[in-house]
């Protein structure tokens, strides 16, 4: 049960509770009115009169406070209990028996339904019983009319509580499709710049390092490489930006990891697809091409690399493995403590997110092995 409103319910309980504001006036008046019509018949009119100016006073105190919350509400329907109690003391006993109408009138039906719009269909249902609870002391012997109206309440606690139950969802909803709708806004503005800036600045390193030739046509070939992962990075969506929530798009991993085999990187994987969630399978593609980038970066001249995909049942396993100049074990230390954190945050913090792991072994003159592992989205697995 919600302690108080949530900032993000603020328009849809303003509707509402402007409603309730108006609903409780209006029965401090109606109550008001038929205590002065009944005043010569009434044992304690003054008394009567006296619980309806506290129950005005709350009802224009709550809306001069524009903060609901629980603590308020209890209040409020223990007022309202009470002044239903109190009515054995306004009028007579030969009157309440006969269904004459209790002080507060129809006043607990603004508690009830203050309940039931903060706190849901229970909290209607549980405001609604404790004024049904008063009804049936200050009635002793229930009659036709006090059931009608115990029911009633009931209902009214209960379906308003759903009502507003879905209302506040479908609030929620809309708001998410707005923020939505304004990161791909955003993603749009984000790709044309990358696509007018750094792609085709890729694009020209590529021609010109291939008409060059030599190392520069190396160079261009990593520019190309670069280029076709950045165009898909800004071209694709990424999974929750577009399915509805709780979809479970998934992608063949093996089949993207087959990809980046190229000059000087040979890639075997199983027949079969590996499904994996779209998300994911982009976090291990790109642990895998910053481990390549290491070999061609680090491994030394004429490096090769070998990535090994295997099924492991419910999980990947990805292995990459070159026959460059290796390095010492303690140079993954001395990287981290001087800043430089490629391996720890391209791979190995890539495949812990995702509830994988990734290990790095190396020898001096020895190449370097770098073993990925993820779950997999297999039907029926967990």
């Amino acid at each position: 049960m919600p302690v108080h409103e949530a900032p993000g319910d603020k328009p849809f309980n303003d509707a509402y509770w402007r409603g309730i504001h108006i609903l409780r006036v209006l029965t401090v008046v109606y109550a008001a009115v038929t205590l002065w019509l009944r005043w010569d018949d009434l044992v304690r009119p003054r008394l009567g009169a006296t619980v309806l100016a506290v129950l005005g006073l709350f009802s224009l105190a709550l809306m001069v406070r524009r903060r609901r919350s629980v603590v308020l509400v209890v209040i409020e329907v223990a007022l309202a209990c009470a002044a239903v109690l109190l009515t054995r003391l306004v009028d007579s006993p030969e009157q309440i028996a006969s269904g004459a109408p209790t002080v507060p009138g129809l006043f607990p039906a603004a508690g009830v339904v203050a309940a039931a719009v903060l706190t849901g269909p229970w909290g209607g249902l549980a405001a609604a019983a404790a004024v049904s609870v008063a009804d049936l002391v200050e009635v002793g012997e229930p009659n036709r009319f006090t059931l009608h109206n115990i029911l009633l309440l009931l209902m009214l606690g209960g379906l308003i509580g759903l009502a507003a139950q879905s209302a506040r969802r479908a609030e929620a909803r809309a708001r998410e499709a707005m923020a939505l709708r304004a990161r791909l806004t955003e993603r749009e503005r984000l790709g044309r710049a990358v696509h007018d800036g750094v792609l085709q600045g890729l694009a020209l390193i590529h021609r010109r390092g291939r008409d060059i030739g030599g190392e520069a046509a190396e160079l261009g070939e990593i520019a190309a490489e670069q280029e076709q992962s950045l165009r898909q990075l800004v071209s694709r969506l990424a999974p929750e930006d577009t399915a509805p929530s709780g979809a479970a798009l998934t992608r063949d991993v093996a089949g993207e990891l087959m990809r980046l085999s190229g000059a000087g990187v040979d890639v075997t994987g199983p027949a079969t697809p590996l499904p994996m969630a779209a998300q994911a399978c982009d976090e291990v593609v790109a642990a895998v091409r910053a481990a390549l980038d290491n070999v061609r970066t680090h491994a030394g001249d004429g490096a090769h690399a070998w990535v090994l995909v295997e099924d492991g049942g419910e999980e990947v396993l990805v292995t990459v493995r070159d026959n460059g100049v290796g390095m010492p074990r303690e140079r993954l230390t001395e990287a981290a403590a001087s800043g430089r954190m490629g391996f720890a945050r391209s791979i190995r913090g890539r495949l812990e997110d995702l509830g994988g792991s990734a290990h790095l072994t190396s020898r001096e003159g020895g190449g370097t092995t770098v073993r990925l592992r993820a779950p997999l989205e297999r039907s029926g697995s967990h």
